[in-house]
């Protein structure tokens, strides 16, 4: 196919999360909060088991009463919110201040790392004339972190889960992202690391091409190696 157009996932394959103990311990740091070593080993094995860290590690197991919360969470702000504090709030941490603080730290672009071959391929699809969209499950504004990065200029749009009332594998929220890149998505290649999810841009008719959900320092070219740009 002649590429016209591709979208791309965010959370694991444009960009990646700070590790959960990096995040625990800015948090610490930032609230003032002192934890010996033999207690900050704890919280993290606890925080990832919980699956507390959006975009991190997946939880162990969801709480019943978080159950509904976590199935929407992409649907609004305040259902990521809920679901998110309360996987953390399994967790007993020393301050209970630090729910809503590693919350929050978790939408600043500090917290996120962009892979190595980002903005390579970005640049790469803007010389070729490939219009590049974004398409997110996702409760709160990422457009912030893609301009502290430098790549904002890079993208067309963004159709993020919670602006539409949508989460993906819907169709019609990959449709809408190609309107909004003014491609026909036969044209049009969904890139993601979620085989269930962004797979669901194949029943709109795009080309789908995956990348592995793995730490920024392990997929160097992920992106690279899809063949996206041109030449």
């Amino acid at each position: 196919m002649v590429i016209k157009g591709v979208l791309f996932d965010f959370s694991g394959t444009l960009f990646r999360i700070e590790p959960v103990r990096d995040w625990l311990a800015a948090v610490l740091r930032e609230e003032g909060v002192d934890v010996p070593p033999e207690d900050f080993e704890p919280y993290v094995t606890g925080l990832t088991e919980a699956g507390a860290l959006p975009g991190g590690p997946p939880p162990l197991r969801i709480p019943e009463r978080l159950t509904d919360a976590m199935a929407r969470r992409d649907l609004t702000p305040a259902l990521h919110r809920e679901a998110y504090t309360g996987l953390a709030r399994t967790v007993a941490l020393p301050d209970p201040g630090l729910y809503d603080a590693l919350y929050a730290r978790h939408m600043r672009p500090e917290a996120w790392q962009a892979y190595p071959d980002a903005v390579e391929v970005l640049k790469g699809l803007r010389r070729a004339g490939i219009a590049v969209g974004v398409v997110s499950n996702i409760g709160w504004d990422l457009r912030p972190v893609f301009r502290a990065h430098g790549l904002d200029d890079l993208v067309d749009a963004y159709a993020l889960s919670f602006e539409h009332g949508l989460q993906k594998p819907a169709a019609e929220l990959f449709r809408i992202a190609c309107t909004m890149i003014g491609r026909d998505p036969a044209d049009v290649v969904m890139v993601g690391d979620d085989r269930i999810a962004d797979g669901g841009a194949a029943a709109l008719g795009c080309e789908v091409r995956f990348v592995d959900h793995l730490p920024v320092p392990e997929r160097p070219d992920g992106l690279r190696s899809l063949g996206l740009v041109p030449g």
